[in-house]
């Protein structure tokens, strides 16, 4: 299992302050099934609690997801600043999974290398997940 942020997103969770061990833990979540929303074509939203806190006021993420190979935290934000994506945004991240899961190994790691995807890192909080 790989896990990559997004350049926005990986900006959004320093901004925010959410640690890349919380980002596993969604993840893991999403690996057991308890998944918040499906939006289908690969495109799931998972809670992230802030830090101190619960998930039921922490943050929304949206996540372009296939279990057991790769996630893509592509967009995030606070539960207080709005409940959902729209329709618009749910096809938009329906189109970018289509074409971010096309991608070859090759092109990926360029995309790594050039910076539009930035690895998770997994750190000593973050439970055990398989690779």
């Amino acid at each position: 299992m790989q896990i990559f942020k997004n350049k926005w997103f990986h900006k959004f969770a320093k901004d925010e302050g959410i640690p890349d061990g919380k980002l596993w833990d969604a993840i893991m979540d999403a690996e057991r099934g308890l998944i918040d929303a499906d939006y289908g074509g690969g495109v799931i939203k998972q809670r992230i609690a802030r830090p101190g806190e619960g998930k039921s006021g922490g943050y929304r993420s949206i996540i372009l997801f296939r279990s057991g190979k790769n996630a893509f935290f592509v967009y995030g934000f606070p539960k207080n600043a709005r409940d959902n994506i729209n329709k618009a945004e749910e096809r938009e991240f329906n189109a970018l999974a289509k074409e971010v899961f096309s991608q070859s190994e090759s092109s990926l790691q360029a995309l790594i290398k050039r910076g539009a995807f930035v690895p998770v890192k997994r750190d000593e909080k973050s439970e055990n997940i398989q690779e």
